[in-house]
């Protein structure tokens, strides 16, 4: 029976005054590749499923919405990981995902606000510490992340794996369950793209004791820290090292019988990682370049057996920042007193043709605007132009991303960063995908290394600001983690957020080569371009390189035989 409409009107008008059912917390799994904000919606429960080679990190998160009342005192655990055997303990890590607040936007259009970034760990990966991380609040009607971290050890069998993060607080108590699927693969300990993360270490004196100089006694158990942490996220810090009295931070003349004791270990893979075995992959020359300095740093280095893995910085995109004349005279000392030395300067390969310099340098390094780019000379993919060069014997070709990719002075904005689009980003104020894809393209390239120009360039100030070179985050990776802001006895770095972006695009340029090098290079070119299709189009699509990831180790395990048929 139809009720009147006389009669409906005044029940329409009782239902809406009365008072709406109180929302409720919420707990979900999320993927690595979004970025959970304050005002991120609440998710339905998520179950979690990876996929993962053996000696392989993979990521998610535990995303938790406060509700009408919001939560008090969260803690959260991942006690194992079982199947054919057990993960527990070291291979699992979980992290408080710390806000940073920026005041101006890396890229106009983007939220100016509180992002996520720092990682604050619940036991930290380097001293074995328990931290701060946990319990902490979230606020009403908003949104706040955990970070997980997974390492397959090199002996776990290929299998499914089972478990779950079990989430409590005032009046919670709610379970994640976690699927991960090991295939029949091993990720080298040692990447096999080659990486010079710079590091300048009046930095990390002045982010831990408020000076600029500090003791060796001081700086180098935090900069062993720091090489430690970025090995494990497969990235090599080439230029960590303390100075000796040189000039222009450079060094003098090395005690090299304290270098080998402090730092071999790294060089060698006999430093502590969860990643056995891992070296770096490159080392910077730092000393005054004279016949003396540089004879003497060869020398020790080819009698380590470091050489291969050494370079020489002789010029940084010049003329703007060095000129050509001192580019030059570099070039010529190296070669005429070094000429096993790998020159690296940071210019296209146009450049080098135009000052007649091919020959002198060995290890080109162009930004990614210019390998791939929308401006002459240098719009479209360049590729080609690099192909002699690159067949030369000894001569490689590594690549870079700049503040060239947001723009470098306020006002010069780059254009191509549309939503949905844009270039390869390291700033902290920009999508998950954006930080992931410089690998990708350094593949794309043909390039085999990847050049960043500083990691810690804001590090004192890192927790409250890092807004360098019109960019939030621009040259800074890590965080200080003080014994009064992470707790503890033993002062630690803290990841970024930022830093886990990269490790899964280091680990995605060893899937494509893997697949490569397992004979299907035009696979692994087509998965790559297909999801970005110019380096000035990275998707924000976060998922769309998981997918692309799965497509790899897919193929690869279908090239690899019998033996590798483990299906993701």
């Amino acid at each position: 029976m139809r009720l009147p409409s006389l009669l409906l009107a005044p029940l329409t008008l009782l239902l809406s005054a009365l008072p709406a059912a109180a929302a409720g917390p919420s707990v979900w799994g999320e993927s690595s590749m979004v970025k959970v904000m304050p005002d991120t919606a609440p998710h339905g429960r998520s179950p979690v499923h990876l996929t993962a080679a053996r000696n392989e990190f993979v990521s998610f998160q535990v995303g938790l919405h406060g509700g009408d009342s919001g939560l008090r005192n969260v803690r959260a655990s991942l006690s194992a990981l079982n199947g054919p055997t057990s993960i527990a303990g070291a291979d699992l890590t979980l992290y408080r995902e710390d806000f940073l607040t920026t005041r101006r936007a890396t890229v106009p259009g983007e939220t100016v606000g509180r992002w996520p970034d720092a990682l604050v760990p619940d036991v930290d990966e380097l001293a074995g510490e328990t931290r701060n991380a946990f319990p902490f609040d979230v606020s009403a009607r908003e949104s706040r992340a955990i970070w997980v971290d997974v390492h397959v050890p090199l002996n776990a069998p290929p299998g499914e794996y089972h478990g779950a993060v079990e989430v409590t607080g005032e009046g919670l108590r709610q379970r994640v369950p976690v699927r991960l699927t090991v295939v029949n693969a091993v990720l080298p300990s040692t990447p096999s793209l080659a990486t010079a993360f710079l590091l300048w270490p009046p930095h990390v004196c002045r982010a831990y004791f408020g000076r600029t100089e500090c003791s060796r006694q001081e700086l180098e158990p935090l900069l062993a820290n720091h090489h430690r942490m970025a090995l494990e996220h497969r990235i090599t810090l080439s230029s960590a090292f303390p100075r000796a009295p040189g000039g222009a931070g450079r060094w003098g003349t090395p005690d090299w019988a304290s270098f080998d004791a402090t730092w071999g270990p790294f060089l060698d893979g006999t430093a502590p990682s969860r990643l056995p075995g891992a070296k770096m992959t490159s080392i910077e020359f730092l000393g005054e370049y004279t016949p003396e300095a540089l004879a003497d740093f060869v020398s020790h280095l080819r009698e380590r057996g470091w050489l291969s893995r050494a370079y020489a910085y002789v010029g940084d995109e010049p003329p703007y920042i060095s000129s050509w004349e001192e580019t030059r005279r570099n070039l010529a000392v190296v070669g005429s007193s070094a000429p096993e030395l790998r020159t690296l300067l940071t210019a296209p390969i146009q450049d080098l043709e135009a000052q007649h310099l091919v020959d002198a340098v060995s290890l080109v390094t162009p930004a990614v605007n210019y390998v791939d780019g929308t401006k002459p000379p240098y719009v479209g993919d360049q590729r080609e132009r690099y192909t002699d060069y690159l067949a030369r014997p000894g001569y490689s070709m590594w690549m870079y991303q700049s503040c060239m990719s947001h723009g470098c002075a306020y006002g010069t904005n780059a254009p191509e960063n549309e939503p949905g689009a844009g270039w390869p980003s390291y700033m902290l104020d920009r999508p998950a995908a954006k930080g992931r894809a410089m690998q990708w393209l350094t593949f794309l390239g043909g390039a085999t290394g990847e050049l960043y120009y500083q990691t810690v360039g804001m590090l004192a100030s890192a927790w409250e600001d890092q807004f360098r070179f019109n960019g939030n985050g621009d040259g800074t990776l890590f965080y200080p983690g003080t014994l009064q802001r992470i707790g503890g006895g033993t002062p630690v770095p803290v990841a970024s957020l930022r830093l886990k972006l990269i490790r899964l695009g280091v680990q995605d340029y060893e899937w494509l080569k893997m697949v490569s090098d397992a004979g299907d290079p035009v696979f692994a070119r087509q998965v790559a371009r297909e999801l970005i299709p110019a380096a000035s189009q990275v998707p924000d699509d976060g998922e769309a390189f998981e997918r692309a990831r799965l497509r790899l180790i897919q193929r690869y395990l279908e090239l690899s035989g019998p033996r590798g048929r483990s299906q993701p």
